[in-house]
């Protein structure tokens, strides 16, 4: 399974549209995941013409979406956050335990612009964090977005830079 993963698209009020390599990028996927801060339903409507799509809400929409979600891919829990639930922004230990507490092998989370794949060590396990950055507001110096690959019972997780 192939899924494509975005965040923080903040349409139209910090972007005027999503990035075409975005569509190309994604032309493959199984399943596109929006870790919030969609901002325009317009963006979620592109993406459906991709492939399925899941989200969650970010603390700047005002669509009702779940604030989490979760998927279970090949025996691996996959919790997906927009991410200003932790504090403060990003730290990976209060990832780490949310992940503990929810019995999750891979969180992913967007919230703070900034790309990462991380793995940590947890009680018999490893815990993957992934965050996509942003394709449109980066606070890194590139744009990106994330592709994942789960396949016998394997992630890889792979960070795509947008010009």
């Amino acid at each position: 399974m192939i899924i494509g993963i975005i965040s923080d698209t903040h349409i139209p009020e910090r972007a005027k549209k999503l990035p075409k390599e975005v569509f190309e990028h994604f032309s493959d996927v199984d399943l596109i995941i929006h870790c919030g801060d969609v901002t325009s339903e317009s963006v979620l409507n592109e993406l459906k013409k991709i492939s399925e799509i899941l989200v969650v809400s970010g603390n700047m929409d005002y669509m009702n979406y779940p604030k989490e979600q979760e998927l279970n891919i090949e025996n691996f829990k996959i919790g997906i956050i927009h991410g200003n639930q932790i504090h403060p922004r990003g730290d990976t230990l209060k990832m780490k335990y949310l992940c503990l507490e929810k019995n999750w092998d891979v969180l992913i989370s967007g919230h703070t612009h900034i790309p990462m794949i991380k793995e940590l060590p947890a009680e018999n396990k490893r815990i993957l964090l992934l965050n996509p950055g942003s394709p449109t507001v980066p606070r890194y110096p590139l744009k990106t977005i994330m592709k994942l690959k789960i396949e016998e019972r394997k992630i890889d997780a792979e960070l795509i830079s947008i010009k």
